[in-house]
């Protein structure tokens, strides 16, 4: 039986490894690297994440870092960034890139929690999946009815725990962004 919850408790844990990645390229006013997971940058004609292409330092607590390895690769940094819908401008002084993280509006915070709750919403949707096809796997297989009820409890149980951890962090990351 422990082989079905724990495929259960698998799947279920990368949808909050997912909505954590989300989460931390949410801008809450301050610096952080995370900020710039999202962007890739063309690199040759493929797409590259940042971190592969620079190294991302935070020096004051609004202002990231971006240090280019390459100098022909400093334009295409800066166009992937400013291209990236995060309201950076970029400024470039050589290989460094310097952004500087601009405070959030009021209307801006709202719409910032909008992209929380949909994240969280779009995970729960994950994680419902993932027991569905857990459950359908364990009807599947030959079990006596009792394990097949006892496996769906555990199942049910697993899921109402990673539905919870989902919206304590939503709730988290909102109290973050609201804060002025």
């Amino acid at each position: 039986m422990s082989e079905f919850y724990n495929k259960a408790k698998d799947g279920m844990a990368k949808s909050i490894d997912s909505l954590k990645r989300d989460l931390g390229s949410i801008s809450t006013g301050r610096a952080t690297p995370s900020l710039l997971d999202t962007i890739r940058v063309d690199y040759y004609g493929s797409l590259m994440p940042l971190t592969q292409v620079a190294n991302i330092s935070v020096p004051e607590a609004t202002t990231l870092s971006v240090q280019v390895w390459s100098k022909d690769m400093v334009s295409a940094v800066e166009k992937a960034i400013s291209n990236s819908n995060l309201g950076f401008n970029p400024r470039v002084d050589g290989q460094l890139i310097r952004i500087n993280i601009p405070k959030l509006s009021e209307e801006r915070r709202r719409e910032l929690c909008k992209l929380v709750k949909k994240y969280g919403e779009d995970k729960k949707v994950s994680i419902r999946n993932v027991r569905r096809d857990i459950i359908d796997s364990v009807k599947d297989a030959e079990i006596s009815e009792d394990d097949t009820k006892r496996a769906k409890d555990d199942i049910q149980k697993c899921t109402d725990e990673y539905i919870k951890l989902i919206d304590e962090m939503t709730k988290v990351k909102e109290v973050d962004i609201m804060k002025v």
